[in-house]
């Protein structure tokens, strides 16, 4: 099998590489945290005007018709400028909603403002309890003539505090941790009855915790069929952690970078501790691990276009399983050989590993993708 990228994809490279060495080191990176939402509008915008933020959308649809392994390209950009622009939430999870069970109504309202960057989604999903299941939905969506009244709360909903839209999980019917009766429906983030609380996170970004008391969307608020959601929201999750694998490895790419530069120049004794031959095998080690979590990451862009959904899920989990330990290794690693200065909020490096850590914790940690992995028969 060929993995050499096409002429098309080696330009998005450099591309969207320019872009981001110019406009995200670390410093100007501590100023867009500081920015509404922690993250810039700017940078934002020259996404947009670059075409990525229309990349995985059908040209019909205004975007540009681009596949797994261009968005696998942006998001591995990404991870190694440690970017916090809501590209998966809005591109990858908002959009995957729209593109796999979006009417043609709910496409031209929303894809155009997406492709522009004039509008940005969140996924509001994580309950009290659900831990990684997706299933575990205890927000209700009780019907009132032809719409829906949705009363909630969800947790930790990544940009819930700048979104324009929320994408929420909600039962329609049936018990808390039924699999049928689920649905999802598209909510202005400015409705009656929404309230938000909002917080940075540990990597960096923002979140919110969201509740919703009786706030009402009419019925083409629902994407696809309102009790029979959970396949698609398993496969837009699983296109999410195909996303992650690919910034998983920009980071470790970027860790193992920062770290090799930081032990040739750090000296002690008279000379680099780089020359010392426990921490070569150490870096080699790194190398290694990040090496393993790249060919994974690539497995994981080709299984998103496997037609049999067990087979997709169980490769998407081992991808997953080795991002996870490769990323724990390589973080960990970066962090011992810098010493003591790894530990401070101003050496970017453990920025990296926090980073890496949320990634792991995300849709699923290694130990329950392992069990994932384990239910569909594969091997790790």
């Amino acid at each position: 099998m060929d993995f050499d990228l096409s002429e098309e994809q080696r330009l998005l490279k450099e591309s969207i590489d320019g872009l981001l060495t110019d406009a995200y080191d670390f410093e100007q990176r501590k100023k867009y945290m500081k920015e509404k939402g922690g993250w810039s509008k700017a940078i934002w915008g020259k996404l947009a005007e670059q075409g990525l933020l229309g990349l995985p959308f059908a040209e019909a649809d205004g975007g540009f018709g681009g596949g797994g392994v261009e968005t696998m390209i942006v998001m591995e950009a990404l991870g190694k400028a440690l970017v916090l622009e809501p590209y998966l939430a809005t591109v990858v999870i908002g959009g995957g909603f729209l593109r796999h069970g979006g009417s043609a109504e709910q496409k031209a309202t929303h894809i155009p403002g997406i492709v522009d960057g004039s509008k940005t989604l969140a996924f509001a999903q994580l309950e009290k309890g659900s831990r990684y299941d997706l299933h575990d939905v205890a927000t209700t969506a009780k019907k009132k003539g032809n719409d829906w009244v949705i009363d909630g709360e969800k947790f930790v909903v990544i940009n819930g505090e700048n979104a324009d839209t929320l994408i929420v999980t909600a039962r329609t019917k049936g018990e808390r941790r039924d699999k049928t009766g689920i649905g999802v429906f598209l909510v202005p983030a400015n409705a009656k009855g929404v309230t938000k609380k909002s917080y940075p996170t540990q990597d960096g970004l923002h979140a919110a915790d969201i509740s919703f008391t009786g706030v009402e969307v009419g019925a083409d608020a629902a994407i696809g069929d309102p009790e029979n959601a959970l396949p698609l929201i398993e496969r837009v999750v699983d296109d999410a952690r195909i996303a992650l694998c690919a910034e998983a490895v920009g980071l470790m790419d970027e860790s193992l970078k920062t770290t090799v530069e930081y032990i040739k120049t750090r000296k002690q004794f008279g000379v680099p501790i780089g020359s010392f031959q426990s921490l070569q095998h150490r870096a080699s080690d790194m190398f290694v691990a990040l090496e393993q979590a790249r060919s994974m990451s690539m497995f994981a862009t080709m299984a998103m276009d496997f037609e049999d959904a067990k087979e997709r899920a169980t490769a998407i989990a081992a991808a997953k399983v080795q991002i996870g330990k490769s990323g724990k290794y390589v973080g960990q690693q970066s962090i011992q050989l810098h010493g003591g200065i790894g530990m401070t909020q101003e050496a970017k490096i453990g920025h990296y590993f926090k980073r890496l850590t949320m990634i792991e914790n995300t849709f699923g940690d290694t130990d329950y993708q392992l069990r994932r992995v384990s239910e569909g028969g594969g091997l790790v």
